[in-house]
């Protein structure tokens, strides 16, 4: 019997000294059975301590915890300098479309600036085909009178003249009807047709019935149409002390809605801007340059930072999953059976994705402000920026919460959320269904008669809002009384939606809440239960951890992170270079059996 097959003493193993000294340390996970118990003890009690008790038993800096506090100070410090921007961002250019609204739309009052509940107003409507025209005469006079205005406006074009303003009509390929007989023609196909004004003011007010007397405009046909140009202006007001003005076009889009065809032609404007690169007083310009430095220093700062992060967090949950394969290994050898799901997720830790998701969520958004900042996006980028930025800062805070729960204290609230997130769980999908059949029956019942069920959407917010006790009685009288079986209907309606949730869903979800709490007191009182895994490791007093022994066997210093690194590096050249050599092994051996694959 060939009992060396392959010539070495080791017989077809073809591991390095490395190797060996790794499976010999314990930090291969197929030798994790080598382990003896009070080493796999010690390794699982130091994987569960919290940063106090591993900074006690190590003695090393707590880089990861330091990592995580600067990141806290400077994704808030940069939150603040970019909402900051935003707000004077966004208010400046909604200040802007109301002057444009006063400016160009017919008959546009203050009283349309304020979003009240209900609506002081109705929709600014046409109902005369001569309004549409007067609409856009109107437009375009205060267009040519821009130099009238206070604000700062003037044209687009490089002498300042006044530019043409372009029209777009929208129309049903046919769309022709005879009344009087009940018949008519229709292709539901829509054509676009745009059509560029270039009156001269100096022959005198423009007369778009007479411009267009040779296009004949269907107002049955036509389903929407739009009024276009643009202005240029710079904003003297500074976002900071030291920050030169800034330099916007505005596209203006005056939009005549008609797709109801109800006879009522809705009017809106909406003026997007665009932000230009200014070319102005040199005495702005080293100034600028220090506030642009000192933005674009600190977006770096957060980019570096959230990239360490993301890389101690990627790593620890790495080496976490290392660390459970280990343990299942021991404890299918030593006691003949696996560790369990419960068990199996304490090696998981979800604080740990939660900051992987916020530093990739604050790293996007930090991209997005430097462009933003180096004028290179505009519009809606405030928007998308914010969206990231704002998340981001709010899983990081989310994530002091961590180092909160390792106060007895502060961790009641952890832990009883913990406890009852199962029980909240498949509660609330039980009480969604019941919230989702009143949604879609008052949607459908309600809608045309109360202005807070026109939608699903507005149907869900106004069960939401009654459910915390929100407007109540606004809600009972706003209902119509076009339809009385409908009025009574909405009565029984709301009166058992809101007893249903308020005295019974709302009750019952507070005692599953309450039933956790007490739960959780009493484990505090006669001590928690403990699975096998906790069971196995015991309990760690402060004489073991400042005795050293915690010191020797573990790489958890950032000297661990550079040894990873490389390790990773060399295991893939070996198993690259190991692969030729296994297929002959695998070639050579009886029966199918390849005893020199690498395990």
């Amino acid at each position: 019997m060939d009992q060396n097959r392959c010539g070495t003493p080791d017989g077809c193993s073809t591991d390095s000294e490395e190797e060996l000294h790794r499976k010999r340390s314990g930090h291969d996970p197929s030798t994790m059975p080598l382990l003896t118990e009070e080493r796999m003890r010690r390794k699982l009690q130091f994987f569960f301590m919290n940063p106090i008790e591993k900074w006690q038993a190590k003695r090393r800096f707590p880089y990861k915890f330091m990592v995580q506090v600067i990141k806290i100070v400077l994704v808030t410090m940069q939150l603040c300098l970019f909402a900051y921007s935003r707000y004077n961002h966004v208010n400046y250019t909604w200040d802007n479309r109301i002057t444009f609204s006063h400016l160009f739309l017919k008959g546009w009052d203050s009283t349309r600036e304020i979003n009240a509940y209900p609506p002081a107003a109705g929709p600014l409507a046409l109902y005369k085909i001569g309004e549409f025209y007067d609409t856009i005469d109107y437009a375009f006079d205060g267009y040519s009178r821009l130099t009238d205005t206070i604000g700062p406006y003037s044209y687009t074009n490089e002498n300042n003249t006044m530019s043409s303003m372009k029209l777009c009509l929208y129309q049903y390929k046919k769309g022709i009807i005879y009344g009087f007989n009940e018949s008519y023609v229709f292709d539901a196909e829509i054509v676009e047709a745009c059509y560029n004004i270039t009156h001269d003011v100096e022959e005198g007010q423009l007369s778009s019935r007479e411009y267009f007397k040779d296009l004949e405009i269907n107002f049955s046909a036509l389903v929407r149409a739009t009024l276009k140009f643009a202005i240029k202006t710079v904003n003297f007001k500074a976002a900071g002390p030291i920050t030169p003005p800034d330099c916007y076009r505005f596209d203006i889009e005056i939009a005549f809605d008609n797709k109801d065809h109800d006879g009522q032609m809705l009017l809106s404007l909406d003026a997007e801007p665009v932000r230009l690169t200014c070319k102005g007083d040199v005495h702005y310009i080293i100034d600028n340059q220090l506030d642009a430095f000192l933005r674009s220093l600190l977006n770096f700062l957060v980019i570096i930072i959230c990239a360490i992060s993301f890389v101690l967090c990627s790593r620890a949950i790495w080496r976490a999953q290392q660390l459970k394969t280990i343990t299942n290994n021991f404890f299918k050898i030593n006691y003949h059976r696996e560790l369990n799901h419960h068990d199996k997720l304490e090696f998981l830790n979800m604080w740990y994705i939660m900051i992987i998701i916020n530093d990739i969520l604050i790293i996007a958004g930090s991209a997005i402000k430097e462009q933003i900042e180096r004028k290179e996006f505009a519009g809606n980028q405030w928007n998308i920026g914010s969206l990231f930025l704002g998340t981001g800062n709010m899983l990081v805070w989310f994530g002091v919460l961590r180092y909160l729960g390792f106060f007895k204290t502060y961790n009641v609230v952890i832990l009883t959320l913990k406890k009852a997130a199962p029980k909240v769980a498949r509660f609330l999908l039980c009480a969604m269904l019941i919230y989702a059949g009143y949604t879609f029956c008052g949607w459908l019942v309600l809608g045309p008669y109360h202005m807070k069920f026109r939608s699903l959407a507005t149907t869900s917010e106004c069960l939401f809002s009654l459910i915390n006790g929100d407007d109540m009685f606004a809600t009972f009288s706003i209902m119509s009384n076009k339809s009385t079986m409908l009025w009574w209907y909405s009565r029984v309606y709301l009166y058992s939606f809101i007893s249903m949730y308020i005295y019974v869903v709302l009750s019952l979800f507070i005692a599953v809440i309450m039933d956790a709490y007490d739960t959780i007191k009493i484990y505090y009182t006669d001590g928690f239960p403990k699975s096998d895994l906790h069971a196995f490791i015991g309990v760690t007093n402060l004489e073991d951890m400042s005795s050293g022994i915690y010191r020797s066997d573990s790489n958890g210093s950032l000297n661990g992170l550079i040894q990873d690194l490389c390790c990773c590096c060399k295991k893939m050249h070996r198993s690259y270079s190991s692969l030729s050599s296994s297929r002959v092994s695998v070639k050579n051996s009886n029966n199918g059996q390849s005893s020199g694959i690498p395990v």
